[in-house]
This record gives structure tokens, C-alpha cells and sequence, in this order.
């Protein structure tokens, strides 16, 4: 019984590595960058088996960064976060990089499986992601950068899964609707990075950690936030313009959109650690919300016009 329940805690210490509270976004942005890509290229949906591949090779490639960049961050989370896996002892950190490795290996194969393309922008990711966990975050505050362009190629590298640009064969075949996903990731994603990092400001000053939060204060990081928030906002009316989409998404589009920015302009005039975190989590139930509109959208656009309904 006891080697039983040892063997779920260290099951579960796994699990949690994943960051379940944002599994909900962490899959509804590849599932929907699928139908997207497949969408706006050709009206239709896309094959069921490269759908459920491209959705979880995204999500293996996103929770091996969150589980490397907790191997690199296990002094600090000793101090803000003493009960996670790592610093509470739960699981080692062998144990941890050998997760994410494992994680990584299955999202390479099944990028590679998928288009060669979509394998070489993982590369790029992970090596900025990697840069960002072992080096940019504790030696400048404007590692978010990295951060940003790393989970803004995620959905960029699963388009190109389903509809190769030909980028390989010194092609072109990008289409605008996947830049411009890209740059509304890579751009809030600074804003979300920022957020977390605020949550973090106790700790990171006392291990010298040089966070935008840290070295500027959180009065002038949620000021940023809302801005990058706000350029995201725009980005994704874009989106659905540029795409082709409808009504359904463009209504949820402009109604969470205007939600979160009321969010982050409490954070603005509340610029606290906790209001942070709030913020954070905020964030990531509007990226969920949001790409759960584009996938309603799509099926409602492709599947019910067959079904005689509309």
C-alpha cells in the first residue's frame, strides 16, 4: 500500500509539472490553430488523426518547457513556491529534465512525422526557450522577449503541420492569417510572462533574478501588460478578418477582449503581486475562451451548411 501510494504522488508530482490550470488554453490553441490553418486555406476541416497528432505534439512541446524551465528555477520556487514537485523534494531533478526530454522527443517526432517545417521551427523554439531558462532570465530583464517568441511559433509551427508554406524549398505559401496568430502570441505572451513573473518578485530579488517586475517594479510591468494586452486585443480582431471568420468568433473576439483589458486596467490602478497572479490566470481562461470561439466558429462554418441547417 505504501509503495502504491508513493508510486501515484510521484504520478501526480508528473502531472502537476504539466501546469494543469493551463491545460485548458495549452490545448485549445494548437486544436484550434489546426482548424484554423485547414479552415482558411481550403473552407474545410482537416484529416482527424493529423488534428489529434499536431494538437498533442503542441502541447508535449509546450509542458517540456514548463517542466525544463522548473529544473532551472528550483531556488527560486524554494522560496515562492516551496510545495511544487522540485523544491518540496517530490521529484528529483534528474527525474524532471528526463520528463521533459521525454515530452520534447514526443513532440519532434510527431512534428517531423507531420512537415519537416513544422520540426525546424520547433528546433528554433526550443533553443529560445532554452536560452530563456538558463541564461536570459537571470541575466536580463527583458527576458520575456524570448519567452514570447518561442510560444509565438507553437501555433505558427502546427499551421505549417497541417498547410506546409514551402518554406524548405525556398517557397513562400505563408499566409497572412498564420503571421498574424504568431505575432498575437508572441506579443501577449509578454504580457502573460510579465504577469507570472510578478507573482515572483519576493523571490527573484532576493536570488538577484533581474525580472522586468524585479528590477522596474510591478507598478511599471502592468502598465506594459495592458499594452501588450492591448495590441493583442487587436491582433485578434485581425485574425479573424484576415482568416475569414465569422460572426461567432468576432462577437467573443471583441466581448473577452474587452473584458481583459478591464482586467488589466485594475491591474494598472492594483499593481500587487496577488493582483498579478489574479491577472495570470485571467489571461490564460481568455486565451481558452478565445480559441474555443475559433473552433466553434470553424465547425459551425464547415460542418452545419452540409447538415442542411444553415
Amino acid at each position: 500500500m505504501n509503495l502504491f501510494r508513493m508510486n501515484l504522488s510521484r504520478f501526480r508530482a508528473h502531472i502537476e509539472l504539466l501546469r494543469p490550470p493551463l491545460a485548458p488554453m495549452d490545448l485549445a490553441m494548437p486544436g484550434a490553430s489546426v482548424l484554423l490553418a485547414s479552415f482558411t486555406v481550403h473552407g474545410t476541416l482537416p484529416s482527424l488523426l493529423p488534428f489529434v497528432l499536431a494538437t498533442l505534439g503542441a502541447y508535449s512541446a509546450i509542458t517540456s518547457s514548463y517542466v525544463f524551465n522548473d529544473c532551472c528555477d528550483i531556488d527560486v520556487d524554494r522560496i515562492g513556491m516551496p510545495n511544487r514537485p522540485l523544491p518540496s523534494a517530490m521529484l528529483s531533478k534528474r527525474e524532471a529534465e528526463a520528463w521533459s526530454l521525454m515530452l520534447f522527443a514526443a513532440a519532434a517526432a510527431i512534428a517531423y512525422y507531420l512537415n519537416p517545417e513544422s520540426f525546424a521551427i520547433l528546433i528554433v523554439a526550443t533553443l529560445m526557450i532554452t536560452i530563456y531558462s538558463t541564461w536570459a532570465k537571470r541575466s536580463t530583464p527583458f527576458s520575456w522577449i524570448f519567452v514570447g517568441a518561442s510560444f509565438g511559433l507553437v501555433p505558427f509551427g502546427v499551421w505549417l503541420a497541417i498547410e506546409p508554406a514551402g518554406i524548405l524549398k525556398s517557397g513562400l505559401g505563408i499566409h497572412p492569417a498564420s503571421v498574424i496568430l504568431a505575432l498575437m502570441i508572441c506579443i501577449t505572451d509578454w504580457g502573460f510572462t510579465n504577469c507570472d513573473a510578478s507573482r515572483d518578485v519576493a523571490g527573484d530579488r532576493e536570488k538577484g533574478i533581474p525580472t522586468t517586475p524585479a528590477t522596474f517594479g510591478i507598478s511599471a510591468s502592468a502598465k506594459m501588460v495592458a499594452l501588450f494586452w492591448l495590441i493583442g486585443v487587436v491582433l485578434s480582431v485581425a485574425l479573424g478578418w484576415s482568416a475569414g471568420l465569422g460572426l461567432i468568433y468576432l462577437a467573443v473576439a471583441a466581448a473577452a477582449g474587452a473584458w481583459l483589458l478591464l482586467q488589466n486596467l485594475d491591474f494598472v490602478k492594483n499593481p500587487t503581486a496577488k493582483r498579478g497572479d489574479r491577472l495570470f490566470y485571467q489571461s490564460a481562461n481568455y486565451r481558452f475562451v478565445l480559441f474555443s470561439a475559433i473552433i466553434i466558429d470553424v465547425l459551425q462554418r464547415t460542418m452545419l451548411p452540409h447538415m442542411g441547417l444553415f
